[in-house]
């Protein structure tokens, strides 16, 4: 079981007493800095990154130690702030997209997080060169074949406890289990091994927006120390680490990476993201066969039974014909039954209306409908099918574009699945022209998005946050 209020409240008071305090270094001395660690970066052969809460801030997720993380309005006893979009919509910080960069330039090696945002995932980071050490509030993973699935929607349990959802593998089967850990569970060795192992092979492991006071994640930073390799720490309050980092840097960690990065000659690369649903058409004739007993329903790719986060409602209509009643479906599961004469053919118009927090407000996707004809299956190539996309929202800076990246017919009973793919967001990382001016401020590095209304978490995500976070 989670920790109680007033046990956590406790727990807190004993590890939470550095760092509430924030520093900035003069503009003149962060220059200098951010010019040794660019330097460093450059000439290191195994740079491991390591990543709290802090860099996650900008994106509208609160930390922990700072002046206005959860922690720190428990103790003054403060509401949580309100904001504007659910957690699930929260995009990538410049941060995470310049770490992207870097490991496309064969600069990162390995990328450590203490985070269960799923945000280094969802930017971009290979799951093969990440450790997420305290789990993944996106993330359900099979425990009989290791499998794991990352969905669009908030995992509903937390402590590796099971979820309602099973194994798509039709040899296996079993029952999933969420990934974040709970307060006394163990770190997981899948993750804490490969993180051991590149920390020991580090000569620069660089520390962003953390304050390294959770053990045993804390610590290992500090195993690159024996082979000779070196720390950097950027944060904007003191840690109990700064003793042993070859370089201590206080500044926000967007400004100071942005500044790095454009020492390096690095582009930060825009955010895309590309949301799936399915239209799925069951079809039964009547007992007369003259009628076609039809049910048309939008879903999550990640199951029927799963949410649709993203979609608020679905309008259906039918083009060049009088003869069908037009219909709003405003609950999930999005769901339309219909009768119609077999012989004819028609085609109808799927509005599919998002969220706020999505760049565009609806997309419209028409759908021909012939009950006589064969159903064909269509398979491409999806990863080429999802980098077009993402190529085209680039080029058009706007979103909405959709493909069709499968269809699946099924006999019993007789349907057709089609899974879409969609555009719902761009995000582009702008830099002006000096990086450093006014260090005490958010100006400068800016962060634009297509219609996106704010860049808060839902505050019911920061109350989950409290016990679903070691950091």
């Amino acid at each position: 079981m989670s920790l109680g209020y007033a046990e956590k409240l406790s727990y807190i008071e004993d590890v939470g007493n550095v760092g509430m305090t924030e520093y900035f270094d003069p503009p003149h001395v962060l220059q200098e800095k951010i010019e040794r660690l660019a330097l460093m970066v450059k000439k290191s052969k195994h740079l491991v990154v390591f990543t709290g809460a802090g860099i996650s801030t900008s994106c509208g997720i609160p930390d922990f130690r700072g002046p206005k993380g959860i922690w720190t309005l428990q103790r003054e006893g403060k509401a949580l702030p309100e904001a504007s979009l659910p957690f699930h919509r929260a995009m990538p910080s410049l941060t995470h997209m310049a770490l992207v960069e870097l490991e496309k330039a064969g600069i990162l090696k390995f990328l450590i997080s203490q985070n269960v945002d799923g945000l280094h995932l969802r930017s971009g980071i290979p799951r093969e060169k990440l450790a997420e050490l305290h789990g993944n509030s996106f993330m359900e993973a099979c425990p009989s074949c290791g499998v794991e699935y990352l969905r669009d929607f908030e995992v509903e349990t937390i402590g590796l406890k099971e979820t309602s959802r099973r194994c798509s593998d039709v040899k296996c089967g079993a029952k999933l289990k969420d990934t974040v850990l709970d307060w006394e569970d163990a770190l997981p060795p899948k993750e804490m091994d490969p993180a051991e192992k590149h920390c020991r092979m580090a000569d620069v492991v660089l520390c962003l927006g953390t304050s390294l006071q959770i053990t045993p994640a804390c610590n290992l930073p500090l195993k690159s120390l024996r082979g000779g390799g070196k720390i950097i720490i950027v944060n904007l309050q003191k840690t109990p680490k700064d003793k042993k980092a070859s370089l201590v840097i206080h500044g926000r960690v967007d400004k100071v990476i942005a500044s790095a990065v454009e020492f390096l000659k690095l582009q930060i690369p825009p955010f895309v993201r590309i949301d799936l649903f399915e239209v799925i058409l069951t079809q039964a004739l009547s007992i007369d066969r003259k009628y076609v007993n039809w049910t048309l329903q939008v879903a999550s790719a990640h199951g029927r039974r799963a949410p649709l986060p993203f979609i608020k409602s679905v309008e259906v209509s039918f083009l060049d014909n009088q003869d069908y009643k037009e219909a709003i479906l405003q609950m999930q599961p999005f769901r339309l039954k219909r009768r119609t004469m077999q012989a004819k053919s028609f085609e109808l118009v799927l509005k599919v209306n998002f969220i706020d927090g999505c760049g565009c407000q609806s997309v419209k996707i028409n759908i021909p409908i012939d009950f006589k004809a064969s159903i064909d299956c269509f398979n491409p190539d999806k990863d080429a099918v999802l980098q077009r996309l993402r190529d085209t929202a680039i080029q058009d800076l706007c979103c909405g574009q959709n493909a069709v990246i499968e269809r699946t017919a099924f006999l019993m009973p007789k349907s057709e699945v089609t899974v879409y793919a969609i555009v719902t967001n761009i995000v582009q990382y702008i830099k002006t022209s000096n990086v450093l001016a006014d260090s005490l401020s958010n100006g400068n590095v800016k962060r634009q998005r297509e219609s996106v209304n704010g860049t808060g978490t839902s505050r019911k995500r920061s109350k989950v946050h409290r016990r679903k976070s070691r950091y």
